[in-house]
């Protein structure tokens, strides 16, 4: 019996977790703290993925942000359809289409409350290479 092709929808899901997951790595590089990855494409037509993590001054949010443009554009040839909130550095929007990056201060963190607000989309835990891990 020949197999069938995957659906375009896996596809996509799988290539947008691989995108999300890049960014991830791009917040880790810059220290980012409490990075959060949430799949809304079944509860969103916003995007697939969410990521969303903390830089603890707006110097270390723009770096942030900075650190994920670079990665996607030199790894995955994808720049931001719409970047919003770079001059404040308080909160940063990169949207790529199928993945929303937020960089936000932990004081803008605690009021949007994004995590909640997308509570049932699917949380997928992301483990810095920086932290320690078990043995």
């Amino acid at each position: 019996m020949a197999e069938s092709a995957p659906s375009p929808a896996l596809v996509a899901s799988a290539d947008s977790r691989a995108l999300a997951l890049l960014a991830a790595e791009a917040c880790d590089d810059r220290k980012a703290v409490e990075i959060c990855m949430i799949r809304v494409e079944e509860v969103s037509s916003l995007a697939d993925w969410f990521v969303i993590c903390s830089g603890l001054s707006d110097v270390q949010v723009r770096a942030i942000a900075r650190s994920v443009e670079d990665r996607l554009e030199l790894e995955a040839d994808r720049l931001p359809l719409r970047k919003e909130g770079q001059s404040e550095g308080r909160w940063v929007l990169l949207d790529y289409g199928e993945l929303i990056v937020h960089v936000l201060t932990p004081a803008e963190r605690r009021y949007y409350d994004l995590e909640s607000f997308w509570g049932h989309g699917e949380h997928e835990p992301f483990l810095s290479s920086q932290e320690p891990q078990p043995q």
